[in-house]
Order: C-alpha cells, then structure tokens, then sequence
C-alpha cells in the first residue's frame, strides 16, 4: 500500500471562472492559472502522482506547455488515472479539503465527487471532498485565493482490497479448505 499527499492554492482574480472539482461555480471571482486552475483536481493529481512515486503535475503537464493552456483539469485527471492502471496501481480512497471562504460549496460536492470518479474509473464511495473556511484569517480567509489539500490510498492490483475480497469469496463458501 501507498500513501500520496497533495497541495495546491491560485489566486482568485476577476475575469476567470471558477472551477472546482470540474465544476463550474457561478461567483464573482475565478482562480488565476495556466490551465483551469482547479486547485481540488490539482492536489488530488498531486496525491496520486506521489503515491506511486510518479512525479508530480508540474512534471507532467507544464505550464510552459502551450498544449495545457486553459485545459480541464478532469482531462488531466483522466490521464493520470490511466498512468496509474500502467503502471498497474489501484486507487483505494481518496480524500480532499478545499479551503475557501467563499463561496459555499456543500452544493456543488457530490457533484466533484462524480466528476472525479468518472475521471479516473472508480466508483464516487471512494472519493470524499470536504470544504472549511479559515475563519478569516491567512489568504484563503481574505478571498485572496484558494487552496486544497488531499490524500490518497493506492495499491498494487496484486494487493488491492478488491482483488483480495474477490479472492476470498471463493473460500468463505467452501468448508472444506
């Protein structure tokens, strides 16, 4: 088993959306970056780029690299998902927190948590996403910017909870092992 950490923050500006977790938030402010700026996504990329000791997302997609200009951070997502299968590593759970003043975001979660299990081909009870403020205080309390931070479980698929339990479904029912 493998554990993977993530972190990333933008700043908020005018004249940008704001995306988080693939959604589109309607606010007055949007996150300043070279591609969508999803600090959520870009944790989480984070986390499970770590976990499997693979880099991290400025290694991957470059923001010096004009083909990442303004691109959805769900295709990246995506990408780092099929890395991961490659290199033959199942993501077990996942869990993030955006931390962000405003605007409130209790709506717009189950919807980040389906996005990004569509992305990476698993099921959305693995994915949990949480949102806190920070009372004010620091960048994120003044709505300077926002910030996410997330953790990750994978294994191998030699390893993996799911592989086990089916492995061992065979045997609960045979008395006779």
């Amino acid at each position: 088993m493998r554990v993977g950490m993530g972190y990333d923050v933008h700043r908020l500006t005018e004249g940008r959306r704001l995306i988080l977790g693939g959604v589109d938030i309607q606010y007055s402010l949007g996150l300043l970056g070279h591609s969508d700026a999803d600090v959520l996504l870009h944790a989480v990329m984070d986390a499970l780029l770590g976990a499997a000791a693979l880099g991290d997302i400025g290694q991957h997609f470059p923001d010096t690299d004009e083909r990442y200009r303004g691109i959805s951070s769900l295709k990246l997502l995506s990408h780092v998902g099929d890395l991961l299968r490659r290199h033959h590593y199942v993501i077990e759970n996942i869990d993030s927190t955006v931390i962000a003043q405003q605007p409130k975001l209790r709506p717009y979660i189950a919807q980040m948590e389906q996005n990004m299990a569509d992305a990476l081909g698993i099921d959305q009870s693995q994915i949990n996403v949480k949102a806190t403020t920070e009372e004010h205080l620091g960048f994120t309390g003044r709505e300077e910017g926002i910030a996410a931070n997330a953790v990750c479980l994978i294994t191998t698929i030699y390893e993996s909870s799911v592989m086990v339990a089916d492995s061992r479904s065979g045997c609960l029912d045979c008395r006779n092992c």
